[in-house]
């Protein structure tokens, strides 16, 4: 049986934690920044996790 191979379009979009979370960057931020007010553009840093309902999904994508 040959190996699974990563989605490499999911691994690109997610991270994965030391204790096995998903994180995931927040939609939003790449373009048409001008009319968003900084505010909504600071609320956007960072990630977030996936939330519980996608993460087996992401998982089989990412081969765990």
């Amino acid at each position: 049986m040959p190996k699974n191979k990563t989605h490499k379009g999911t691994s690109k979009r997610f991270k994965v934690t030391g204790t096995g979370k998903l994180r995931r960057e927040q939609a939003g931020r790449r373009h048409i920044l001008e009319k968003k007010s900084s505010r909504v553009t600071r609320r956007l840093e960072g990630t977030e996790a996936v939330s519980k309902n996608d993460a087996p999904r992401i998982k089989k994508l990412l081969g765990l």
